[in-house]
């Protein structure tokens, strides 16, 4: 693959650092890694050539320039039994385990390279499974459909080689590598050309903070990626107090957004990253070398709540406080995270609509400990709101949805979907919601090692030891193909059309509205308040970017009214966006806020 124009820079700059396989403009390919520990005898071995040896200099890389063959296979020696595929990789010949391959210059023929992205307010994000979907192809002709509905970004979930044909993507050991069980890297520029041409942003979930169990072979000539003295979820914590590392992920970060084109990132569980700085910095950088008029969004999880980062050149952080409080309200469950959102439910998502974080500094009862920083001076726009996404359904030992679960209550659920909609805050839909799906998303694997497969799987039913329940219905293998094939979303709409027809409706209805008269508004828009009007409903209040007051009242009560005082009730001078039931505003007007009721108001400015 050559180098990103934008990228290619004199020796010893951003380009000529590089790591992996880049065909240079004399048409000769430069291949680079960083190998410390590399053993005698390393070398790169190039099919049809002599290997051709390889020893590191005092800074650990490894490189030599060849003339080799348009999409030559090649891989590592280590040693007489082991070969290797390149870490920086941009396309594998098989898996994880087989040849990598250089891709040849020339470049896809970008139909819209004009496209600059959209500003990060008009973001209304579907996230989406690549494989699910039917590959980088296959998703690109759902994209018509999606947009016509209202979303303007879509988000995928991890693309980067992993082991076998079916994972959810956060196994990936190969980062620049998009997973061949998808398809190609030019089926892939194919799927984010077609979404611009939409006038769609393409997202892409990335993973900086582990690799997977299968196929990492960085620990035998690279241990120094890792750190010794501190653990992860998932083993050995990657060791970016090293420069090397840090310009693997940067580079890594910039590659997508270069050669690809996508319009953001979004950086998986970064409160696993002991980062030594490296997240403000990696901002600095990215937004140094790709700046304006270009839009590029970066986005975070962060279970710690970390505001700092929302300073530092992040655009938003997915906001699981937000998830949690509503899933306790919609469900009423209060196992795990969720017991630090059932006393004073309503106060709580009062203070997530208001100010962000629900834990801004607090105790967690759960964790015992304070989480959270100040969130109450950011923006609405700062926070990723959902009611569903992969984690929160596929982290579930059966991955039930809402529209699944006898604990929610239909016309709540559409009340809170109403709410998601309509509030500032960016919205996020899991792929199915806007059908309606009662199909699950199960964790699914597709491991080779038959004890690694097994290990996943005692694995799995242990991390749900109260839903384990009987061997004739045991917490799905993540590794059995039914697994997979359960899982997908869209099966369900041909069995019931009209339900999924009746949702479809519902979203484009609500997107209308946001595109209308939310969105032109949100730029610079700041909390007004919000606050519990019972244990169920909530009102909260922002001043919009042209002074006009947007007012959501939400009642996720399904049996109960909320009797409102005459404070509490809606200015007359303001106007109705959007009631979930017809009738819902005037009775509003006479302080009653129906059961399942979302009502959005807005007051324009006198001035």
């Amino acid at each position: 693959m050559s180098e990103p124009a934008s990228l290619l820079t004199t020796p010893g700059s951003l380009g000529a650092q590089r790591v992996g396989a880049w065909v240079l403009p004399d048409g000769q390919t430069r291949f680079r890694i960083w190998a410390p520990s590399a053993p005698p005898g390393f070398a790169l071995e190039i099919e049809g050539m002599d290997p051709i040896p390889m020893k590191p200099g005092p800074d650990g890389y490894a490189q030599v320039t060849v003339r080799c063959a348009p999409s030559a296979r090649y891989r590592y020696r280590l040693n007489d039994g082991l070969a290797v595929p390149d870490p920086a990789s941009h396309m594998q010949d098989d898996d994880v385990h087989g040849h990598s391959i250089v891709l040849p210059g020339g470049g896809y023929p970008w139909r819209h390279p004009d496209w600059l992205g959209r500003p990060w307010e008009e973001s209304v994000i579907y996230e989406v499974h690549v494989g699910l979907a039917g590959g980088f192809v296959a998703l690109a002709e759902r994209l018509p459909e999606l947009a016509e509905l209202g979303f303007t970004t879509i988000e995928l979930m991890p693309i980067a080689d992993f082991p076998g044909e079916r994972n959810w993507g956060y196994d990936g050991v190969l980062p620049y590598a998009p997973d061949r069980a998808y398809g190609t890297p030019e089926d892939l520029k194919y799927l984010v050309d077609t979404a611009h041409g939409l006038r769609m942003s393409v997202l892409l979930d990335v993973v900086y903070n582990h690799f997977g169990p299968d196929g990492n072979y960085l620990p035998l000539y690279a241990p120094e990626f890792f750190r010794d003295d501190l653990k992860t979820p998932w083993g050995s914590a990657i060791d970016f107090r090293r420069p090397q590392v840090r310009r693997f992920f940067q580079d890594n970060a910039l590659y997508w957004l270069t050669e690809f084109r996508f319009d953001g990132l979004r950086l998986d569980a970064v409160h696993a990253i002991e980062d030594e700085g490296w997240l403000p910095e990696l901002a600095r950088n990215i937004r140094r070398v790709v700046p304006p008029p270009r839009h590029v969004h970066l986005v975070v999880e962060n279970e710690d709540n970390d505001a700092d980062l929302l300073h530092a050149g992040y655009d938003a952080q997915w906001n699981d406080d937000a998830h949690h409080v509503l899933h306790h309200m919609l469900t009423g469950e209060r196992h795990g995270y969720y017991q630090d959102y059932a006393d004073d439910a309503a106060g709580k998502l009062a203070r997530s609509l208001g100010s962000g974080f629900v834990y801004q500094g607090e105790v967690s009862p759960r964790r015992g400990e304070p989480r959270g920083q100040d969130s109450s001076g950011l923006p609405p726009t700062s926070f990723v709101n959902f009611l569903q996404n992969h984690d929160q359904i596929g982290n579930r030992g059966w991955g039930e949805r809402l529209t699944a679960l006898d604990s929610v209550d239909p016309a709540a659920l559409r009340a809170a979907v109403a709410a998601l909609l309509l509030a500032p805050q960016i919205p996020l839909v899991f792929m199915g919601e806007e059908c309606g799906t009662r199909a699950p998303f199960l964790y699914f694997t597709s491991h080779s090692d038959p004890e690694l497969a097994r290990a996943v799987r005692e694995g799995r039913r242990a991390e749900f030891p109260a839903f384990a329940g009987s061997d004739a219905n045991p917490v799905p293998d993540p590794n059995d193909p039914e697994t997979y094939r359960s899982s997908q979303p869209w099966f369900v709409d041909e069995q019931d059309a009209s339900h999924a027809a009746a949702w479809r409706d519902y979203y484009r209805s609500l997107l209308q509205v946001r595109s209308r008269l939310v969105t032109p508004r949100l730029l610079g828009a700041r909390t007004q308040g919000a606050a519990a009007l019972g244990h169920c409903a909530v009102r909260a209040t922002w001043r919009m970017n042209d002074a006009a007051m947007l007012t959501l009242y939400v009642n996720l009560d399904a049996r109960d009214s909320q009797t409102l005082l005459a404070a509490q009730r809606p200015s007359p001078g303001a106007t109705l966006v959007f009631e979930n039931t017809p009738g819902a505003a005037d009775a509003l007007q006479a302080g009653d806020l129906r059961p399942a009721t979302t009502v959005c108001m807005i007051e324009e400015s006198d001035g």
